[in-house]
């Protein structure tokens, strides 16, 4: 293993490298190599839908939309209708008044549609998993680099200061032979006071 890679593991994180998680020594791997850490973990998701996946995916965003609710009551209102006006004049409605055959139909619909949506949602809860696990990489990889800013500024700041104090001390010891060689003259009082 690096010995870099070990060592940013105990100065970012103060703990050895093996006691990391694997996400966590991935991170610090990353940084090592100075690549990025990012990707679109949504188009990784996505590519690996079957193709039953990404049609519980469209049943469900279309079961769960205006358009269904309008298209829906439209067609519960033509079944009303239908059955109840225009064919039972006629003797012909084929599911008069309580609407028998309508409530087995309601009955199977919600019986398929309530499965496919569940899908569809626990594959969102994977997916929001990913989404949180790749963002707890992405904010550690930034916090730790943030913190290597830190040390590399805290670093100059004290390579400065030190020679600031070298620089002050050879100022004064220059202006300490510069008092010795030329001795200030005594002050006069001025004239006419």
């Amino acid at each position: 293993m690096n010995h870099y890679v070990v060592e940013l593991a105990q100065t970012l994180l103060n703990t050895g490298f093996d006691q990391l998680s694997e996400r966590e020594q991935r991170v610090i791997r990353r940084i090592a190599k100075r690549v990025h850490i990012s990707r679109n973990v949504n188009h990784e998701f996505d590519t690996q839908l079957t193709l039953g996946q990404r049609l519980a995916d469209r049943v469900a965003a279309f079961g769960g939309s205006w358009t269904f609710i309008i298209l829906f009551t439209l067609i519960l209102v033509l079944w009303v209708v239908l059955n109840s006006v225009v064919l039972a004049r006629a003797g012909e409605a084929f599911d008069p008044y309580p609407y028998v055959f309508l409530n087995l139909v309601l009955s199977m619909l919600a019986a398929i549609q309530a499965p496919v949506i569940m899908m569809s949602q626990n594959r969102q809860v994977v997916k929001d998993r990913l989404d949180a696990a790749h963002d707890f990489e992405v904010n550690l990889k930034a916090e730790l680099e943030i913190m290597q800013l830190h040390e590399k500024l805290d670093q100059i700041r004290d390579q400065q200061i030190k020679e600031l104090l070298t620089l002050q001390q050879e100022h004064s010891r220059l202006l300490a032979l510069l008092l010795e060689c030329c001795p200030r003259p005594e002050a006069t009082p001025p004239q006419g006071a």
